[in-house]
């Protein structure tokens, strides 16, 4: 079941006090409902890895709160939450085992949600993948003996993306996953993140330097620019934007606060 995603005043500084001070995040606050779909653009440095790693808990906030559904995740390790966010990432083999089949691989990720203290394959949880993995009409259902390290980029990454949905995470985070790949196979992985989003309904973030992806999917758009949310928008507004006008926000809210 998705979750509320909730940030509250994050602020996170490298190396205070010194030369190479570097305010990542400023005072940034976001609130994501149960369910919904957010891009994220932003240029080099303007916090969206940031954003992701303390939401990930693999940095902890130097002032705010993290909130995922109803309890703070602030400080919480970032194996316990694991089990509650799902995460994919622009290298299509990162988060996987290569050398291991992708049955295998669907196998420790539903595992780690369903029962986390061991590994376990069986027929029955091998038909379900089967299932699955035939719903998403890829092709990958006949690949299930295969190895990670042998299936090809946009196979892998949609591989990856039932990964880390199998098990139903309260939130997804979604960090340039199609970059790395062709433009059919990107196009692919893309319609698939589209499906499995809306049938899950998870609450999902991703970012993407595409103005298109940013617009034509989800329903809410932010940019983010030296560690603060600097547009917000959905509605009306968002559906009758396009991607040009998009862009030109971008650059212009960029360049404003670069010059000033």
């Amino acid at each position: 079941m998705s979750s509320t995603l909730v940030l509250e005043n994050l602020v996170r500084i490298f190396e205070p006090g010194t030369v190479n001070e570097k305010v990542a995040l400023d005072h940034l606050s976001l609130s994501v409902p149960a369910g919904q779909f957010v891009t994220v653009l932003g240029s080099n440095g303007s916090g969206k890895s940031t954003m992701f790693n303390l939401i990930l808990g693999n940095q902890y906030p130097d002032e705010g709160r993290i909130i995922l559904g109803d309890r703070e995740i602030t400080r919480m390790k970032d194996y316990r939450r694991a089990y509650d966010i799902g995460c994919l990432y622009q290298n299509p083999l990162r988060g996987t085992a290569p050398n291991l089949t992708l049955e295998e691989n669907l196998a420790l990720a539903y595992t780690r949600k369903a029962s986390p203290s061991f590994f376990a394959l069986n027929r029955r949880d091998s038909a379900y993948f089967r299932e699955v993995l035939s719903r998403l009409g890829m092709g990958l259902e006949d690949r299930m003996k295969t190895k990670m390290g042998l299936l090809s980029g946009g196979q892998r990454q949609a591989a990856s993306l039932v990964m880390a949905t199998i098990a139903e995470p309260e939130l997804l985070l979604l960090d340039e996953h199609t970059a790395a790949l062709d433009p059919g196979a990107a196009e692919k992985v893309m319609e698939l993140t589209r499906k499995i989003v809306e049938e899950k309904k998870i609450t999902t973030l991703m970012v993407t330097h595409d103005m298109d992806y940013a617009l034509e999917y989800g329903e809410r758009t932010i940019l983010l620019d030296s560690g603060k949310i600097r547009m917000d928008i959905s509605g009306e507004e968002r559906k009758n934007m396009t991607p040009g006008q998009l862009a030109e926000l971008f650059y212009s809210r960029t360049r404003r606060r670069k010059s000033g």
